[in-house]
């Protein structure tokens, strides 16, 4: 099966107001199909497992905008018994090689404070050694700590792990010989990586850039092997380790399971204005799951953002779902996975469907 770009057709000039109308209609109509509820699930399974009598825990008292002082997890962390590691420099910190020589020293459990990048390169260590990993919500937007349930407002509430917690298996997405934990992005999406104000606001810097990107297409041309699939000329696509519960073509939805040995893939292709009501239809996003995917281009290298940090790859680009590779230690007692919302937030829409450019000169 091949789903191709089409090529853009009908005038030159664009009717602005129906334009916005069209879009409006068309981030309605995809968000009561991404925003349906999904059918329950039993939750991923999780064990009783014994305290570490060896906890290694890496803490960037950067990230989040300085949550490791502000919740005091370092002394927390010690008082519990983990030998905690801070980020401080001076100079920049091998982060691989300090959990590499806490493993080679008797670690029986590693742990990060910090941004998901940093969650996902000590989480491949962690794997390759069959260790547990502890997740402390010290990062700016915590998206793999929401998807583990864990409690966002108070990161140090994920230390209880190391006194009462339960261990689960969930899967590990891999790019390139690289870990990543939420997911890649590529075309659009990756440009909205790139934008200096994504770290610190997702959300809104994918709202206000997306749309833009999407219409006025630059960059490589991008093709995807999705198992027997083949999508030619995505202007954004997104990877993700296990799916996300929505459709949402912003990535504003999160994943109920990591577990189910699949990769989560949302290509969009929107050739123009007058076109973009045929996302309506299901023609414009094409949403798929698979075990690997491979990202080619008419370019020798692209820029590919993993778990929000921009890094330029030569293509192809081949992507790995990792089953079940990762033993994650959690906190008993923790507020869980939130079921999706169905209801439509307007709000979003309409800046999702609102286009900047100006309108030609006449």
């Amino acid at each position: 099966m091949v789903i191709r770009q089409r090529a853009p057709s009908g005038p030159q000039g664009v009717d602005y107001p129906a334009r916005k109308s069209a879009l409006i209609a068309l981030a309605a109509g995809a968000g009561r199909r991404a925003l349906t509820p999904a059918a329950d699930s039993p939750g991923m399974p999780a064990q009783q497992v014994p305290p570490p009598k060896h906890a290694f825990l890496i803490m960037n008292p950067r990230s989040g905008g300085g949550k490791v002082a502000k919740f005091g997890l370092k002394d927390k962390a010690e008082a519990l018994g983990a030998e905690v590691a801070l980020l401080d420099g001076p100079g920049t910190v091998d982060v691989a090689a300090l959990a590499r020589k806490a493993v080679a020293d008797g670690a029986d459990l590693l742990g990060v404070a910090g941004g998901d990048g940093t969650q996902a390169l000590v989480a491949g260590i962690a794997a390759e050694h069959d260790l547990p990993f502890l997740v402390i919500s010290a990062g700016t937007r915590n998206h793999f700590a929401l998807d583990l349930g864990l409690d966002r407002d108070n990161p140090a509430a994920c230390l209880d792990a190391l006194t009462d917690g339960v261990e689960q298996r969930i899967d590990l997405g891999e790019i390139g010989g690289r870990t990543f934990v939420n997911n890649v992005s590529f075309g659009a999406y990756a440009e909205v990586v790139r934008s200096p104000d994504y770290r610190d606001d997702k959300r809104g810097t994918t709202l206000a850039i997306l749309p833009d990107l999407l219409t006025g297409h630059r960059g490589a041309t991008l093709s995807a092997r999705v198992g027997a699939v083949t999508i030619t000329g995505p202007q954004a696509l997104l990877v993700s380790n296990n799916a996300y519960d929505t459709g949402d073509i912003a990535g504003l939805g999160h994943r109920a399971r990591l577990d189910t040995g699949t990769l989560g893939v949302v290509a969009v292709i929107v050739n123009s204005a007058m076109r973009a009501v045929e996302l309506l239809g299901g023609k414009g996003v094409t949403i798929l799951a698979a075990g690997e995917v491979v990202v080619d281009s008419d370019e020798p290298e692209i820029p590919v953002g993993i778990d929000g940090e921009t890094i330029m790859m030569a293509t192809p680009v081949r992507c790995v779902i990792q089953p079940r590779a990762l033993r994650v230690r959690v906190p008993r007692d923790r507020p869980g996975v939130r079921p999706p919302k169905p209801a439509l937030d307007w709000h979003k829409l309409r800046q999702l469907a609102s286009f900047r450019s100006a309108p030609a000169s006449t």
